[in-house]
């Protein structure tokens, strides 16, 4: 008799099948690459529409705030939206929206001028990248489970690729003096198309419902299964009720604020504390982003071979080394260095987070977007919060409440272990398996 593991391998043998699980792959890759560069397109010209809406750091953090609200509104429903539609619906519709977000956004700021147009930009923006957000990774859990292999960093990978790419876009669009909304519509037409064509070679229905149907998937995660509305809303409020669950949510909250806070505030702390300009300032976030992706791409060989916990656990204090070095070295030189480390140490929490929650698949769309929910939380407080601290005691300085959080929160890193992995480790032979 096989095991659920050999019938799910068997089925990926089948070489037809084989190459659409490589073609969703890829598809994932390219969609998590665009999402990336569609938001960091918004992060890099920060300073430039600080400049334009002439707000100080406390107001123009609440500004911020309009993404963040956008993206915790749509945690709210992405998961079961993403279980009764599909990924595919899903992530399309989503990034309609985010398009049109980043089109408003760039004229609130860069033609109009305008605090309450570039809010409500943001806010679509926000609610198109979180719904999105959710369903991709979904999505990523059900092909990292059919490769067999830990990828899910990878596809992280991609989207620090994308914004590297956007961070470069904005640096060059801010030395040539392009206006924000010229370059922000730009990018969204151009995401836009991408990622239509992109979902096309997601999973097919049929192949999620055969797998799980071999491991005993319930059949609400195949997109579109009709079950009970009652079953569906249970699932989602029973997830809430889970510890790891929540634990998993808390750590990857820490993480978020330490990703958030760099992307929100590095190129202004940058252009204030140490006088840089504009361009200066999206380059050092450019270099922030380099590094993450450097750390997600080599990631899965350090996870693969040591295990969630122990990379977790030296990945959360390189970060928070990094971000303590960049606020107080003094130095430019030496406070990039910094940043560089800072962007090594935050580029495994979020992704290692997302699989941690969908180690169950059948459960995978409800977890990870109560995950997803409690770790965007980070992205609703986060810019308010520095922003006010930076009121008080200079944006640049406001930054070491990252290295704060990061500490204690090394206590949650073993919830995120495999659950096979945590029954062996509390069998005396299997302690040292993760």
């Amino acid at each position: 008799m096989t095991t659920p593991t050999e019938r799910s391998n068997q089925s990926t043998a089948d070489p037809s099948t084989a190459a659409r699980v490589v073609a969703a792959r890829n598809a994932v890759a390219a969609v998590f690459f665009l999402n990336g560069l569609a938001v960091a397109s918004w992060f890099a010209r920060i300073p430039a529409a600080k400049e334009a809406l002439d707000l100080p750091n406390g107001k123009f953090g609440l500004v911020l705030l309009g993404l963040s609200a956008g993206a915790v509104l749509a945690m709210v429903t992405a998961g079961a939206t993403a279980s009764r539609l599909g990924t595919r619906q899903v992530v399309a519709a989503a990034t309609v929206l985010l398009a049109i977000g980043l089109v408003v956004a760039g004229i609130g700021t860069g033609l109009l001028n305008s605090v309450p147009v570039t809010v409500v930009g943001l806010l679509a923006v926000g609610y198109g990248s979180g719904t999105c957000d959710v369903a991709m990774n979904v999505e990523a859990a059900m092909v990292e489970r059919r490769l067999g292999r830990t990828v899910m960093p990878r596809f992280h990978a991609a989207w620090s690729i994308g914004t590297v790419t956007g961070a470069a876009i904005g640096a060059g669009a801010s030395h040539l003096g392009t206006p924000i909304g010229v370059s922000l519509p730009t990018i969204a037409v151009l995401v836009l198309i991408g990622t239509l064509v992109a979902v096309r070679s997601f999973l097919p229905a049929a192949l999620i419902a055969e797998s799980a149907g071999a491991d005993g998937s319930e059949a609400a995660f195949e997109p579109g299964a009709d079950s009970p509305a009652p079953s569906r809303r249970s699932a989602a409020l029973s997830a809430w009720m889970e510890p790891r669950t929540l634990l998993i949510g808390l750590l990857v909250l820490v993480m978020a604020f330490t990703e958030g806070s760099a992307n929100d505030w590095v190129a202004v702390a940058f252009v204030d504390g140490y006088r840089v300009s504009e361009a200066g300032g999206a380059a050092v976030f450019g270099v922030f982003v380099a590094a993450m992706t450097l750390g997600r791409t080599v990631g899965t060989i350090a996870l693969d071979r040591w295990g969630r916990v122990r990379v977790l656990i030296a990945t959360m204090l390189l970060a928070a080394a990094g971000a303590t070095i960049a606020v107080l070295a003094g130095s430019l030189a030496v406070a990039v260095i910094g940043v560089a480390l800072w962007g090594l140490g935050a580029s495994l929490g979020f992704p290692v987070g997302m699989s941690a929650a969908a180690d169950d698949e059948s459960r995978a769309a409800v977890r990870v977007s109560v995950v997803a929910l409690i770790g965007y939380t980070a992205f609703l407080a986060g810019p308010p919060l520095v922003g006010l601290l930076g009121d008080h005691v200079g944006i640049l300085r406001a930054l070491l409440v990252v290295p704060v959080l990061l500490i204690p929160a090394l206590a949650l890193v073993p919830v995120s272990r495999p659950p096979a992995a945590r029954t062996r480790a509390a069998e005396p032979a299997g302690q040292q398996a993760e």
